[in-house]
């Protein structure tokens, strides 16, 4: 059988398998993720289901280590909760990229099997294991059952005959094979690789080509076990393993003999991981930032790669370097090997250990626009931002962020490419025109909603997950949705509506939407009893008519919420529409008027 056969047919407690056959597979070790982990655990309260076996059973948060998302922070609260209650192991936000730790920590070996909710769990075929990204359903199973179906997939055979070049990385070598085999050749197949020089192979390097199986569409790209490398893991874990290799009468599919020799220097062009070209036809094209990552080029060897070509140079102006880890060990090491002082002397931007912009979850992710050249594995349009994105390996990114352009380390240039002044985007347009004023009303009159809170802050009235939002069209949807008993005020105000409330109103941060929310939804006017003072600052600059009033006066007006006022800002008056009762606002001042009537400050 072959390698993935022999694996699959031992968790499933037959003799044989061949592709086609459906079969139970026991799983040695079931991972959910931060991304996926909370709908795992909800499958499994939904069902009543319990966990088979907790200790084979972990959670890893490598998605969102930094908790930057509320969303994130809470459906990683809530499996930790979970985790607690059952008994399972947690590797946290300061622990890294599941799959790595997996690896590292022994909690795979050589003709285990592993599922997890990353796509990349496929990594395992590294060290000759079964691994397998899949849905939250299908974890849940496995967590409850201990097993999940399969359908034993069909092997495919490359061989990689010739020698090596010397400078060439893995990283190389996958990006060569991406551009022979694309997206889908090799879609659903298992795929083994052999040869000469694949015997040598690392274990980073091996991580850097199985890791980016999942873009070549392929179910797992496995290598059969050497020597060297067992010994490496057994440096790495302390644990024995034995060798996993196919028999010698295996079947393949197909078998492919691939010229080693011949594969170059690769960069994947922006869009698709398998739009690969030879560096020559992208070197001198201009970068924004750089990116050294991911669980296909984290590890020790690939951050060594990247301080040899910094060490004693300086990352372009201009240029943004990022440098994320793979795992905490990973990191603690590189700093123990003067690594990160390297990074750091350079300008490099480094993280705590985690996936970094391939989840956008962390650093890594780039504006619409920007050039990155990046080791990840994926450069989908959106990916990793909203700008372009390269792949290339650690030692041609480092080159490149020093360059300021894509180049490999022996063509660094003395002096780096620098920025040019050509335009701010969008600035073709004229930049200074005369806007067409329109009279704004001095007396206003809407509905009432009256909020009887001293102290509401900014968090409050616009959280601060939404602070990546500068279009005010955007924004009203948002207001008061962290407001306690008045979550659906956006749903239901209208506009011309009138806001009410006590002290302090809009205390806290400095952000300009706490106060374009109200204009976006229409809000005609707020009264409060006093304003913090950058709010209040930012109100009247916005041209947002705010007023305040005497404590004494809403109960002097009889009002209640939802009746209809009109308000005067000039002369300070307002009326309540229904009683008809007037009572006095400390009306606009002078310069708050003037600021009113052009419409705001600018």
């Amino acid at each position: 059988m072959t390698i993935i056969e022999q694996i699959i047919a031992s968790h499933s407690g037959l003799q044989t398998v061949k592709p086609g056959d459906i079969v139970d597979v026991a799983i040695d070790t079931r991972a959910a993720r931060d991304f996926g982990g909370a709908n795992v655990v909800k499958n499994l309260v939904d069902n009543g289901l319990t966990i088979a076996d907790p200790k084979k059973t972990i959670f890893t948060f490598d998605c969102n280590p930094g908790g930057s998302d509320q969303k994130y922070a809470a459906n990683q609260h809530y499996c930790r909760l979970y985790a607690r209650e059952n008994g399972i192991r947690v590797y946290d936000v300061n622990a890294g990229i599941g799959t790595h730790l997996a690896i590292d920590n022994g909690l795979v070996w050589p003709g285990s099997t592993f599922v997890s909710t990353d796509s990349h769990a496929n990594i395992m075929g590294a060290i000759a294991s079964f691994g397998q990204g899949m849905g939250d359903q299908d974890i849940a199973a496995a967590w409850a059952k201990g097993a999940v179906w399969f359908k034993v997939p069909s092997s495919v055979r490359i061989n990689l005959n010739g020698k090596r070049p010397a400078s060439l990385s893995a990283k190389d070598i996958v990006l060569n094979l991406l551009s022979i085999f694309g997206a889908n050749k090799l879609l659903g197949n298992s795929v083994e690789i052999y040869g000469e020089e694949t015997e040598k192979f690392t274990l980073a390097e091996r991580i850097t080509i199985a890791s980016m199986g999942t873009e070549m569409g392929a179910i797992i790209i496995l290598f059969p076990t050497s020597p060297a490398l067992i010994n490496e893991l057994k440096l790495i874990t302390g644990k024995d393993y034995t060798m996993v290799t196919a028999g010698q009468d295996a079947v393949y599919e197909k078998t492919f003999d691939i010229d080693l020799s011949k594969f170059v220097t690769m960069v994947a062009k922006p869009g698709h991981p398998h739009d690969d070209t030879s560096i020559e036809t992208v070197r001198n094209q201009k970068i924004d930032s750089g990116f050294i990552g991911s669980c296909t080029n984290g590890r020790i060897e690939d951050l060594r790669i990247a301080a040899s070509v910094l060490r004693g140079r300086k990352v372009a102006p201009g240029v943004v370097l990022k440098i994320v880890p793979a795992t905490d060990a990973i990191w603690t090491r590189a700093m123990d090997e003067g690594l990160i002082q390297v990074f750091k002397e350079a300008g490099v931007m480094v993280s705590n250990a985690g996936c970094a912009g391939c989840a956008a979850g962390q650093v890594g992710q780039n504006g619409p626009g920007e050039v990155t050249i990046s080791t990840g594995n994926r450069n989908f349009d959106g990916k990793q931002g909203k700008g372009f994105v390269y792949l290339a390996s650690p030692a041609v990114v480092a080159a490149s962020a020093v360059a300021g352009f894509i180049t490999t380390p022996d063509q660094i240039p003395e002096q780096p490419a620098l920025f040019h002044a050509t335009g701010i985007p969008g600035a073709s347009r004229i930049a200074r025109q005369e806007k067409e004023k329109i009279a704004k009303p001095v007396v206003v009159e809407g509905s009432v909603w009256i909020i009887p809170k001293d102290d509401i802050d900014t968090d409050m009235i616009f959280h601060n997950r939404y602070l990546t939002i500068t279009d005010i069209r955007e924004m009203g949807q948002y207001t008061f949705d962290n407001l306690k008993g008045f979550e659906d005020f956006a749903k239901n105000a209208k506009p011309g509506d009138i806001v009410i409330t006590h002290k302090n109103f809009g205390a806290g941060s400095s952000r300009q939407q706490a106060v374009d929310c109200f204009q976006s939804l229409g809000i005609s006017c707020i009264l409060a009893e006093s304003y913090g003072a950058i709010y209040e600052r930012n109100a009247i600059n916005a041209a947002m008519p705010i007023l305040t009033y005497d404590p004494e006066v809403l109960g002097q007006a009889a009002l209640e919420n939802g009746d209809r006022v009109k308000v005067d800002f000039i002369a300070g008056l307002l009326t309540n529409l229904r009683t008809w009762k007037s009572v006095q606002l400390n009306k606009f001042y002078d310069a708050q008027l003037a600021i009113y009537r052009n419409g705001g400050l600018l």
